[in-house]
C-alpha cells in the first residue's frame, strides 16, 4: 500500500503515543503564540499610556514655565532640571563658573546669584479665568484619554488570565 492511499483510509485506528503528544505540542504552541500576541498587545498599550503620560506631564510642565515668564517671576534653578540638562556635576559647575560640591548646593548658588531667595514661594501668575478653565479641561481630557488606556490593559490581562 503507497503512501497516498493510506490517507485516504478513515483514522478508525486508536491514535498512537506519538500522535497524541504531536497533538498536545501543537495545541501548546497555539496557546503560546495567543498568548504572545496578547502580551505584545498590552505592551503597546502599556507604550501608549507611558507616551501620554510623559505628554501631559510635559505640557503641565510647559503651561507652568509660560505662566511664570509671563509673570515676571525669575524661574529657579532646580536639581531635577539641573540634573537633566547636565551629565555630570562637574560639567554643570564648568558651564555656570560656579564652585559647589553638590547638585544642592549647585541649584542654591545659582538662585542666589539669580537673586531667587532660598525660601522664595512663587505666586500664581495673572491669568484669566477662562485660560485656567481651558488648560484644565485640556489635562483632563488628557487624563480621560489615559484612563480609557488603562481599561484596555486591564481588559487585555483578564482576557489573558481567562485564558489561563
Amino acid at each position: 500500500m503507497s503512501h497516498d492511499s493510506a490517507s485516504i483510509v478513515p483514522d478508525s485506528q486508536p491514535k498512537t503515543l506519538g500522535d497524541r503528544l504531536r497533538d498536545i505540542a501543537e495545541e501548546l504552541r497555539q496557546e503560546t503564540n495567543t498568548q504572545i500576541k496578547a502580551t505584545s498587545r498590552i505592551l503597546g498599550a502599556a507604550a501608549q499610556m507611558a507616551q501620554n503620560h510623559d505628554q501631559l506631564i510635559g505640557e503641565v510642565v510647559e503651561m507652568v514655565e509660560e505662566d511664570l515668564e509671563q509673570s515676571g517671576f525669575p524661574v529657579p534653578y532646580e536639581v531635577f532640571d539641573l540634573k537633566k540638562e547636565f551629565k555630570t556635576l562637574k560639567v554643570a559647575k564648568a558651564h555656570f563658573g560656579i564652585k559647589a560640591n553638590s547638585w544642592v548646593s549647585l541649584a542654591a548658588k545659582l538662585n542666589e546669584v539669580s537673586g531667587i531667595p532660598a525660601s522664595s514661594k512663587i505666586g500664581i501668575p495673572n491669568t484669566t479665568q477662562n485660560e485656567v478653565l481651558e488648560r484644565l479641561g485640556a489635562i483632563e481630557q488628557d487624563i480621560k484619554s489615559l484612563n480609557e488606556s488603562m481599561k484596555q490593559v486591564l481588559d487585555l490581562l483578564r482576557e489573558i488570565a481567562e485564558q489561563s
